[in-house]
Parts: structure tokens; C-alpha cells; sequence
């Protein structure tokens, strides 16, 4: 018994196999962006639930800011205590959309 028994092959040059390993591919998550209309307080509760779900969401408020500027104000409120508590980012622009986002996406602000 020598030497050459105690190692393995490969040391000395005698068998090498090339293995293949299968490629596997990279399943991106898809993100869905959502575009909806913020009508109210009752809207808010649905809001929740599709950030929960990790959905971004694109909220018309010009129509309620013409209707009801109260109840506007109330919606926001409630949607700002929303994100707070569970760590969504919450973004108004001048058109007159609210950005919200789940927390693994943040608003750029500049």
C-alpha cells in the first residue's frame, strides 16, 4: 500500500470528470404598481392591505380635494398614521397623486 492508494486520484492527474451544474435562473419578484382613486376614510383599510401585500400604490386625491377638503385631510391623516406604524413611505407631488410605498421601497426626495 503506498502513497497513491491513500489520496485521491485527482492529485496525481489520473481521472478528472467535468460535472455540469444546471444554470439556474433568478426569479425576480414582480412588483405591482397600482393606480386607484382615494375617495375617502373608507379607502384607507384597502390601501393597508395592498401595502401589506407589497404593492406600490399611485392615489388620486383631486377629485376629493374638490368634493370634500375635510374629508380629504381626515384620509390623509389617517393614511400618514398608517405608514408610520407599519414603515411605509408616504409622498405627495404636485399633480395631485400620493405615492405610497411598502418598506422595501423608499420616495427619492430631492
Amino acid at each position: 500500500m503506498g502513497l497513491r492508494d491513500l489520496l485521491p486520484e485527482t492529485l496525481f492527474g489520473a481521472k478528472q470528470e467535468v460535472v455540469e451544474l444546471p444554470e439556474e435562473e433568478e426569479q425576480m419578484e414582480r412588483v405591482n404598481v397600482r393606480i386607484e382613486n382615494l375617495t375617502g376614510m373608507v379607502d384607507v383599510d384597502r390601501f393597508e392591505r395592498l401595502l401589506r401585500e407589497g404593492n406600490i400604490l399611485f392615489l388620486k386625491t383631486k377629485q376629493l380635494q374638490r368634493q370634500d377638503l375635510g374629508q380629504f385631510q381626515l384620509a390623509v391623516q389617517k393614511l400618514k398614521r398608517v405608514s408610520h406604524n407599519y414603515g411605509f413611505d408616504l409622498a405627495g407631488t404636485e399633480e395631485g397623486y400620493l405615492v405610497v410605498t411598502p418598506k422595501f421601497a423608499k420616495v427619492v426626495r430631492e
